[in-house]
């Protein structure tokens, strides 16, 4: 134990705590109905990344390396703790090799760089073997614009104009989505109702009741 808490481990052995510590809140919230993950991804924008692209019109090298990241294609959260795992475990490899080799631990801010550049191909390998094995094809990744037109269940909070609420629903290939959402009028949408999703406004959508039967069937 001692090991991890010097003064050149910490900030590796900080990286491991920091993914236990989400690992958790996301099963606590996980047993409220409330995904991290999901409400991540919500909250972060749409991002349509072409690598083949100049990097003028895709925003640049930032942009360029999410989408060698494979961020967009898998859960935005599983790409962060796969970094945390990555650089805390590789730091503290390299801290074990330098002990043992020459004696002493080298300064971790002296390895945060190194180690950084070592983690990013593992958040890839990650990234890549979730796409192909557990998101599933490239063809059932969904857009948030598919969304319009779904019916959703407010989970939390009241929606009502100027105070969007959150809110559920699963798009064609049966995965779970939270959304916010805010009535299209002046109507109030409380815990439990359903709501048809008619048009998405910035990171929210604007809501209706539905009055479809067919809708409320097949949603």
């Amino acid at each position: 134990m001692a090991f991890f808490l010097q003064d050149g481990n910490q900030l590796f052995t900080g990286a491991l705590v920091l993914m236990l510590m989400i690992a958790v809140l996301e099963g606590v919230m996980m047993l409220i109905g409330v995904g991290i993950s999901d409400m991540l991804d919500n909250l972060l924008p749409d991002m349509d990344i072409d690598l083949d692209a100049p990097d003028t019109e895709a925003g640049g090298v930032l942009t360029k390396l999410l989408g060698w990241l494979r961020f967009g294609e898998v859960p935005a959260l599983i790409l962060l703790v796969a970094f945390l795992v990555a650089f805390g475990i590789t730091g503290l490899l390299i801290q074990m090799a330098a002990e043992s080799l020459a004696g002493f631990l080298l300064p971790g801010w002296l390895l945060a760089v190194p180690v950084l550049f070592l983690a990013l191909p593992q958040v890839r390998f990650v990234g890549n073997l979730l796409r192909k094995f557990a998101v599933g094809d490239e063809t059932e990744a969904v857009g948030r614009q598919t969304f319009v037109g779904r019916i959703a269940v407010i989970t939390i909070g009241k929606a009502a104009a100027g105070s969007p609420a959150e809110a559920r629903l699963r798009d064609e290939f049966g995965t779970t989505h939270y959304v916010m959402v805010e009535p299209d009028d002046d109507e109030e949408f409380s815990q439990g109702q359903q709501v048809l999703l008619v048009e998405e406004r910035g990171s929210n959508f604007r809501v209706i009741k539905p009055t479809s039967q067919h809708l409320l069937n097949n949603n």
